[in-house]
């Protein structure tokens, strides 16, 4: 039966919302006025079906023909022609259209069916050779398990197969848009874009390969696959060597969180070396927990209700804080919390927030309509203290950020938000709700259903951010990383923290929009990689997934623990699925040792780290590189194995040994008079509140009213 005639469309086109049209534009400025080109409507089969017998209908496929293109038919002709004969159709029609392509196209040869060949991101199997010929023209092929996908292939090679290289890269993928089946899956359409985007990347190789010159040049990454973690790179090396401490490490520290009662709390940012510890040691004391900031409290609680009688806090200051707060909140004061160093663990963005400049920035909050101070958590207690009592505050995380503003704008009317004290986020987040304008209502129901294009239009102006904040870290994701990452890793799967430099924030985002990209907290950066690996153990064929991390290089302890322990469950299956962690790092960004390694290692056994090259870390504390950066956060990096293991000999009988190791517990005052370990708890019972009702709290709205009528906020505390 022919192709068209048995696939049924309504089984496709009705399981998912469908595409915005209005989310791509064309960026060709001839999309934006009639194509003067006819299209060439010839019947299928007098044009090739002596070359691809099937049976004659009355749809046709134009770009398509029998022989080679003349020099003057261009790439972007042939996709004018397309684009007007797919958007003369109905959508039903446009898809019968799309499976004649794919009859059209000639398969590839066994061969070539290979990993290396695979197109990532596509829901199917997709495979792409590219060659070029010695004219200097780009000839591609291609193929796909998948109908849809095999003519979307066909499409796109009977465009640019023949062109010129700089034809190639001069199509971006917002020129596939006329092309876009509205009604199928957002994975399906988003073959158009993976496809392309690996035609372009394989293009630069070829080039360059035809000059003489180097493609690029990869960062480090560290390969996981059912039989162990190969590294490649120094850096990648010296992260991967702690992923397997010595056993007498991890049942050392063990023993002493078990016999003293002494849970552990530590961020995903955590060094490697620690963390490795701390994952192995999960199984032998159940009261370890690494996470985002977020829950850090919650589990400290968690841990106090079931007995533990110290928290340690492998963090920075703001979060060992929190935690000592929110303790003494739930009710638990003498449970002890400790950090892990005598001197102070900073952060840069509190440190911003604890300014004279952002006390004036919130100043600026209009006193004559209702204003909300939006809060990162990255931020002192004493920060959200005092700022609550200049403007109503409630805390925020960079997963539940966006959610909180909307919700506030929803609930209050003429509503001002001031958020701080990350300006990348600030300006990300902006950025992210003028590109939802651009959507339909429907889908932006589906993200809040009490916002629409006029309401997110109406909000932008009312919403401001600190403009002086960064963190160390993710400043390092900027325009030189980014071009790099367009160079070598633009099929790849792009991950990007919500507080990463605007280049890297619309790179990400772009990736987004195409289902191969993540942008959000660490905690989301890792739901994307399970999501995405577990769709590939779904598919049952052997895949090759490349992640790009955007965010601080100690997340990739949980990583590879989340990555092993999903492939060991299907480790007895005949097709592979292997996951490669790429570090956007330079390799300034790394101390030398004396040893040598080879490029590359495999590491599946345990051993003395200073048999590792180089240690993560730039030597004396001198800044990383702005070709890359070291990823790596040195305040967290005080957090060391050693300080944990001497906080937990000392308790509890030696305790006055560590006094400058506790959490700080605020007795001062604020200007009001009250405490600040109080005021300052507020904000992050608003969010836990927010957070548990997907709504603002009462308490929390009756001050933003009261504070723009005698602004005052703290009156009605």
């Amino acid at each position: 039966m022919d192709a068209a005639v048995a696939f049924n469309p309504s089984s496709l086109l009705s399981r998912l919302p469908s595409l915005n049209p209005n989310r791509l534009l064309p960026s060709h400025p001839s999309f934006y006025k009639p194509v003067l080109i006819k299209s060439i409507h010839t019947p299928i089969h007098t044009t090739a079906a002596s070359k691809f017998p099937f049976k004659t209908t009355s749809l046709s496929c134009s770009a398509v023909t029998s022989s080679p293109p003349p020099l003057t038919d261009l790439a972007i002709d042939k996709l004018h022609r397309l684009a007007s004969e797919f958007e003369s159709l109905e959508p039903i029609d446009r898809v019968k259209l799309l499976l004649q392509y794919s009859a059209l196209l000639q398969p590839l040869d066994e061969s070539s069916k290979v990993v290396s060949n695979r197109v990532m991101g596509c829901t199917s199997q997709v495979w792409l050779v590219a060659e070029l010929d010695e004219a200097g023209k780009m000839r591609f092929k291609a193929d796909s398990d998948s109908e849809i996908s095999r003519g979307f292939c066909s499409c796109l090679v009977s465009i640019l197969d023949g062109a010129d290289p700089e034809e190639v890269l001069s199509f971006k993928t917002d020129d596939l848009a006329p092309l876009s089946l509205a009604s199928l899956q957002n994975s399906r359409v988003n073959t158009w874009h993976n496809v392309l985007i690996s035609m372009q990347k394989r293009t630069k190789a070829l080039v360059a390969e035809r000059q003489g010159k180097k493609f690029g040049e990869l960062f480090p990454s560290l390969i996981v696959t059912d039989d162990g973690v190969q590294a490649k790179g120094s850096y990648a090396e010296a992260q991967a060597k702690f992923l397997f401490p010595e056993n007498s490490q991890v049942q050392e520290l063990a023993n002493l969180l078990k016999e003293r009662k002494i849970g552990v709390v530590a961020h995903f940012y955590m060094d490697p070396e620690v963390q490795g510890v701390l994952t192995a040691a999960q199984s032998l004391w159940p009261h370890i927990y690494i996470s985002d900031s977020l829950v850090m409290a919650d589990m400290a609680v968690k841990m106090a209700k079931e007995g533990c009688q110290y928290i340690t806090v492998l963090g920075v200051d703001f979060m060992s804080e929190n935690v000592r707060a929110i303790l003494d909140q739930a009710g638990f004061p003498d449970v002890g919390v400790y950090r892990m160093s005598e001197e102070k663990i900073s952060c840069s963005l509190a440190d911003a927030a604890a300014s004279p400049a952002y006390m004036d920035y919130l100043a600026t909050a209009p006193v004559s309509s209702p204003s909300l101070h939006v809060v990162y958590i990255n931020t002192s207690l004493e920060t959200k203290a005092h700022a609550h009592e200049l403007v109503p505050t409630i805390t925020c995380t960079s997963s539940n950020v966006v959610p909180t503003i909307l919700q506030a704008f929803a609930e209050v009317p003429n509503l001002t938000v001031l958020y701080g004290p990350d300006s990348y986020m600030g300006a990300n987040i902006a950025e992210l709700f003028r590109q939802m304008t651009m959507m339909t209502d429907e889908e932006i129901a589906e993200i809040h259903p009490k916002h629409n294009r006029n309401s997110l239009k109406s909000l932008l102006p009312r919403l401001h951010y600190f403009q002086d904040g960064t963190c160390i870290v993710h400043d390092i994701f900027g325009s030189e990383v980014v071009e790099r990452i367009k160079d070598m890793y633009c099929d790849a799967f792009l991950t990007a923290h919500f507080e990463v430099p605007g280049e890297m924030f619309s790179l990400a985002m772009e990736a987004k929009r195409r289902g191969m990209g993540v942008v959000g907290s660490t905690q989301n950066i890792l739901d994307f990689i399970k999501q995405k690996l577990q769709e590939a153990l779904d598919r049952n064929v052997s895949d090759h997934l490349q992640f790009v991390l955007g965010t601080e290089s100690g997340m990739i302890t949980a990583i590879v623990a989340l990555v092993r322990k999903m492939l060991s469950v299907n480790s007895s299956r005949e097709n592979k699925v292997s996951v490669e962690i790429v570090f956007p790092v330079s390799s300034d960004s790394v101390t030398r040792t004396s040893c040598s390694s080879p490029q590359g290692i495999s590491l599946t056994e345990v051993g003395d780290f200073m048999k590792v090259p180089v240690i993560p870390g730039v030597a004396s504390g001198e800044g990383c590189s702005i070709n890359g950066g070291c990823a790596s956060c040195p305040y967290m990096k005080m957090n060391s194995l050693a300080s944990l293991l001497k906080v937990c000999q000392h308790l509890p009988n030696d305790s006055d040994r560590l006094s400058a190791y506790e959490a700080r517990r605020f007795s001062l005052c604020t200007p009001n008079g009250k405490l600040i370990s109080d005021v300052g708890c507020e904000p992050i019972l608003h969010m836990r509140h927010f957070q548990a009702s997907k709504k603002l709290p009462e308490k929390l709205i009756s001050q933003i009213h009261n504070c723009s009528n005698d602004g005052n906020p703290a009156s009605s505390s």
